[in-house]
């Protein structure tokens, strides 16, 4: 039996199919993965995402901390409720997990952290902390649901009008506090959308009312078709601690200038400055014929072999797609051959996203 959610028994009686994610016991469907992952693209869904896990950052040193530990540069976060997408590095430079950190004021952030990751993560933030003013405290006392979709924040002011004042202007990568509850705008399917932070003892409650206010629930299997159309990484398959943010199409949440010496930076910048023909990229593969790529499956090139990191059916564009680490000298546009069960299929190079928002991006 693997660990549960405050949402577990609310699964269960929704007929959901549940499987093992990173120890946790979740909804992979209830019912149809297909029909799940269209009705975030066109309406609303949401996803039990209690299995993350939340870190109340404190303290006088909580800035210079997170100046060190972090690869993004958590400067940027000027305006209380702006969150920011980095990379948790290790001294090589490879990516112990990546992570979204929310600036409350210079002594309060929030860092939300991956289920699968979030002992090996607090572990390493521990490690790093003693010699800062800064306390780390785990929060499973919350639960967090993710509503998303392009009527998903209608939906959730319709089910809780008195969070519309709060959360209205809110831009995007911004969250703010109702109450006790942290409604963020922030998601992992490419759509628009909240992710709510709430009182583990408030999740049933919500979930049937947001039910009841047509967010369709989905499981995870919609969240990782929704997540790859969107061009977004997972951790564990399409980085981890063995490649840096620079071979995972993630330079852009590095902020490798000025004179801040943040843990990794040196590998980074070394890697930054070695060749081009030992580099490697993380880039997206459309399949020019039927089948479906999976990942660890080899690609072929006219410059070395890669490896698919993350394949699947695109309900979206209603083809194989793929995200792959291919030697850098692969340009965008290039034919290569992917081994499916002992067959070479065609594919085409693409930068990702291949969906978003609910338009096919590639073609």
């Amino acid at each position: 039996m693997g660990k549960r959610t405050p949402l577990y028994d609310t699964h269960r009686r929704s007929g959901a199919k549940l499987a093992d994610f990173a120890g946790w016991d979740m909804p992979i469907h209830y019912g149809s993965q297909i029909e799940e992952h269209h009705r975030v693209r066109k309406d609303a869904g949401m996803f039990d995402v209690s299995h993350m896990l939340g870190l109340d950052l404190t303290g006088p040193e909580a800035f210079p901390y997170l100046s060190r530990l972090l690869a993004n540069d958590v400067a940027k976060l000027a305006l209380p409720g702006r969150a920011l997408y980095s990379c948790l590095l290790d001294d090589d430079g490879g990516v112990i997990d990546d992570l979204i950190v929310y600036f409350f004021n210079a002594e309060h952030y929030r860092i939300v952290v991956n289920a699968g990751t979030a002992e090996k993560d607090l572990a390493w933030m521990e490690r790093q902390a003693a010699s800062f003013a800064a306390e780390i405290t785990p929060r499973r006392d919350l639960a967090m649901i993710a509503v998303q979709g392009p009527q998903a924040r209608g939906k959730v002011w319709r089910a809780y009008p008195g969070t519309r004042t709060a959360s209205e202007s809110l831009p995007p990568f911004f969250a703010a506090f109702d109450g006790d509850w942290l409604i963020s705008r922030t998601g992992y399917t490419g759509e628009d959308g909240f992710e709510l932070a709430l009182p583990a003892l408030q999740a049933t409650e919500v979930w049937e009312e947001l039910q009841q206010t047509g967010v369709a629930p989905c499981g995870l299997g919609s969240r990782d078709t929704l997540r790859l159309e969107a061009g977004m990484n997972l951790y564990g398959q399409d980085m981890d601690e063995t490649v840096t943010p620079l071979e995972s199409g993630l330079a852009w949440t590095v902020a490798l200038t000025g004179e801040r010496d943040f843990i990794g930076k040196r590998a980074l910048l070394a890697q930054r400055d070695s060749p081009a023909s030992t580099r490697r990229q993380l880039t997206g593969l459309l399949l020019l014929e039927r089948g479906v790529p999976r990942a660890h499956q080899a690609v072929l090139t006219a410059h070395g072999d890669g490896e698919i990191t993350s394949g699947s059916f695109s309900p979206t564009l209603q083809q194989g797609i793929a995200l792959a680490r291919l030697p850098g000298a692969v340009a965008v546009g290039e034919i290569v051959r992917i081994d499916i069960r002992g067959k070479s299929h065609p594919a085409r190079v693409v930068k990702p996203p291949f969906a978003r928002h609910g338009k096919i991006l590639v073609s």
